[in-house]
């Protein structure tokens, strides 16, 4: 059986289908979309909402709050982070 030049092409659409429908769909209508790695409006949320509620702690006297609010910022910063997924650090092992 003969090898198909369009083969890898068809696996490579039917992939970026799998993983990220909305782009796919963007692609083919011929507007272009932000992939998903890209789409950080759900981490600007909660980010805002960490600085809001360390804010307000700290206005307020409130330390559960300040605390609330430093753990829901460093959250939202984290996953600000572009690559995170793609850096391939590696931890060293402890001696």
């Amino acid at each position: 059986m003969p090898h198909s030049e369009e083969e890898p092409l068809v696996a490579l659409a039917a992939r970026l289908e799998r993983d990220d429908p909305r782009f796919a769909r963007a692609l083919r209508t011929g507007r272009p979309a932000r992939p998903r790695e890209y789409r950080r409006t759900g981490a600007r949320w909660t980010l805002a909402t960490g600085v809001a509620a360390l804010s307000g702690g700290v206005l307020l006297s409130h330390g559960l709050l300040v605390a609330a609010g430093l753990v829901v910022t460093g959250i939202g910063v984290q996953l600000l982070d572009a690559h995170r997924a793609c850096t391939g650090r590696r931890h060293l092992p402890l001696r």
